[in-house]
């Protein structure tokens, strides 16, 4: 793959991020979205990121003015023909993302590569909704990706070798670490952290420990930075509870069974920093 233009089909966190470490690379970017109104949002949103960095001595004004010169905004996949990458990052959603997949794949080359970003679904299943599955691949950032270094560079069983191969050179370039695997539920990372913190919530459940308790020991005896329910707020109990829900319904293990007291957070709507509680108050 042609160190070329980049596309981004989602201007959301996930989206925007993966646009801004891109551009930082000097790549040309295009993120596209439904309505301008979003991908105004989300430049603004890039700009005052890459104002942080700057602030930080992450990065210079200079690279800050070419990463922000670098992406151009679209409300069409059209626009996506000259790509040599396009990933996709839409909401999670299975049939949303085959229908975003398909409009990609009538618009790019022959010899682009198209990736997703999703972190539970099936890399295999949504390979199967394409003309030309072996150039799918899945390209899972962490949340923020401008921080975290791994991506998770999942195979689908249509993906040819050659793709893998270019998409962990090009994770490289952008300065990531690629980590590849295959396409098994939850991936590998959200199938090792997840059901830690699900235990975590028994745990504060059934009255072991509070979680100030439960945090501080793995804090200190395992060297985490961040406990394991103070973890769960960053990500979202929502969005823990469905990792946890896919884990359960595709391995069939019960060892995934989502806590009954991570459901009924979420039923209350105490779905961590996003809401302003959750385990903590924020």
């Amino acid at each position: 793959m042609a160190e070329g233009t980049i596309g981004v089909v989602g201007s959301g966190t996930m989206g925007s991020g993966i646009a801004t470490v891109f551009a930082l690379a000097g790549h040309p970017v295009v993120l596209v979205d439904l309505r301008q109104d979003l991908l105004d949002r989300a430049l603004a949103g890039i700009a005052l990121n890459l104002e942080r960095q700057v602030k930080k001595q992450g990065i210079t004004a200079a690279q800050k003015d070419a990463a922000l010169a670098a992406i151009k905004t679209a409300t069409d996949c059209a626009t996506l023909s000259l790509c040599s990458l396009v990933v996709e990052a839409v909401s999670e959603n299975a049939q949303v993302k085959k229908q975003v997949l398909n409009q990609i794949e009538a618009a790019v080359s022959k010899e682009c590569i198209i990736a997703t970003n999703t972190s539970t679904i099936s890399v295999t299943e949504l390979a199967s909704c394409l003309a030309a599955p072996q150039r799918f691949i899945g390209m899972h950032f962490m949340n923020p990706v401008p921080v975290m270094q791994l991506v998770e560079v999942v195979t689908a069983l249509q993906t040819a070798p050659e793709v893998t191969v270019a998409v962990e050179a090009a994770t490289r370039r952008v300065g990531k670490t690629p980590v590849l695997m295959r396409d098994s539920p939850g991936f590998l990372l959200n199938r090792l952290l997840l059901p830690m913190i699900n235990e975590a919530i028994y745990a504060l459940e059934s009255g072991v420990a509070s979680a100030e308790a439960i945090d501080t020991c793995m804090k200190l005896g395992a060297n985490h930075p961040m406990g394991p329910l103070a973890l769960a707020d960053l990500i979202g109990l929502d969005i823990c509870l469905h990792i946890m829900e896919v884990l359960h319904a595709d391995f069939g293990d019960s060892k995934y069974r989502p806590c009954p007291l991570l459901r009924r957070m979420v039923a209350a709507g105490r779905l961590g920093r996003k809401s302003g509680s959750g385990f903590f108050s924020y």
